[in-house]
């Protein structure tokens, strides 16, 4: 693909790759659901089927190839007819409708193509395994796609976050900045792994309670294709913006049990975007916009854990009144305050994971200053974050006093 001239950079090509994943994926998948649901009936027209054009190495290449992708399967794609807003053709349309071929040469294309069905099977757990193993990697390699390093927020990172807060099945869980599905993709794991989900009800509740929203294409595509990997037949990642949706909109109804997120920070939103909420809160920075909106979207007793920049924690003016509301609307009971270089090479920005629940101010706050692991100054793309590293918070955490990384502030 690098050898490809309009394939430019590495944003270009994890967003080239992440449509033939996305088809190729859900190729799979539907063979799955041919299988278990003899009604099954495919969104897709019959000839754009996966199956139908790219799974024959010898099938087409060159210049029919580049133009079936080009003048064919894209338009078709982008402008599907829709029954309603659970059907698998408003996703397959979502996906298509900011994505494009980069790709000039119908040859190279297909050497690619050949390529992602040679090296993908999903038959076996074990190859569903390692597959996500390779998927991650994909979505890890945005942190350093220059600014598309905002969209992944490492494994350990989101996998603690929801460890901590503990989703169960049943509940209503939001991502409302979902980048890639990493907080989302976890919260299935979690669920899976502590409830054991053994019918097709329990398999419908989790899919029915999990939904996420991204505003931008690349983030958007991959976080629906992340979401089919783990099982979840039509994803709720809506392509969209919540800042834009006026505060007096929301009601009761829209409201839920479980906030994991990771908003852009240090961004600005548009012009007017401001606007939709109340003039206390009043801000284009988008961190400081979000968390007003996650307060705002808490059931009572709802939980949250989120990442965010120093700048909210020691910031003036709007950010002020924002904790004002947070310290009075919710118990913010713990913050972890991560070192530099989690987010490395995307940003330096020093970092917090903060832990919320609705319904009670908060009386006090404890602090965890998560160390270095020996031997490490800074974390880089060869020397991660690990997720063994947040044992010392999880064995704290249930039995807490305060030590040489932990102490509380009262209020």
């Amino acid at each position: 693909m690098r050898k490809d001239a309009g394939v430019d950079g590495d944003a270009q090509r994890i967003s080239q790759l992440g449509w033939m994943l996305f088809l190729k994926i859900f190729d799979e998948k539907e063979n799955d659901w041919e299988i278990t649901n003899e009604n099954y009936k495919s969104p897709i027209r019959k000839d754009l089927r996966w199956r139908n054009w790219a799974e024959d190495e010898e099938g087409m290449t060159g210049d029919d190839l580049l133009g079936f992708v080009n003048n064919t399967l894209f338009p078709v794609l982008k402008n599907m007819t829709l029954r309603n807003n659970k059907d698998a053709a408003r996703m397959v349309r979502d996906v298509f409708e900011d994505s494009y071929n980069y790709m000039k040469s119908g040859t190279l294309l297909r050497q690619v193509i050949n390529k992602i069905n040679s090296d993908i099977k999903l038959d076996s757990k074990a190859e569903r395994h390692a597959f996500n193993d390779i998927y991650e990697q994909i979505l890890r390699d945005l942190q350093s796609a220059g600014n598309a390093g905002e969209f992944y927020t490492p494994r350990p990172v989101t996998q603690f976050i929801v460890e901590m807060i503990a989703p169960k099945l049943g509940e209503t869980v939001l991502d409302p900045a979902c980048g890639t599905a990493g907080f989302l993709t976890n919260v299935i794991d979690y669920i899976e792994t502590h409830q054991k989900i053994k019918t097709l009800e329990q398999r419908s509740e989790l899919q029915n309670n999990i939904r996420g929203v991204e505003k931008k294409p690349l983030p958007h595509m991959l976080a629906t294709t992340n979401m089919i990997l783990h099982g979840i037949e039509v994803p709720s990642i809506d392509h969209d913006n919540l800042l834009s949706r006026s505060w007096t909109e929301w009601s009761e109804k829209d409201r839920v049990n479980v906030i994991v997120t990771n908003p852009p920070f240090g961004g600005m939103e548009e012009d007017g975007v401001e606007n939709n909420f109340p003039q206390l809160y009043r801000t284009r920075e988008t961190a400081n916009l979000f968390m007003a909106l996650i307060i705002h979207l808490l059931k009572d007793g709802g939980r949250c854990g989120l990442v965010l920049p120093d700048g909210f924690l020691f910031g003036e003016g709007v950010a002020t009144r924002i904790k004002e509301t947070l310290l009075t609307k919710c118990n913010l009971h713990t913050i972890v305050r991560l070192p530099n270089g989690v987010f490395a090479p995307y940003t330096g920005i020093k970092t917090n994971l903060l832990f919320l629940q609705k319904g009670k101010p908060t009386k006090e706050v404890w602090y965890f200053e998560h160390p270095y692991p020996p031997g490490i100054k800074s974390y880089n793309k060869t020397k991660p974050i690990n997720i063994k590293e947040f044992d010392l918070e999880k064995n704290w955490w249930n039995n807490r006093t305060e030590n040489e990384y932990a102490w509380k502030v009262k209020r």
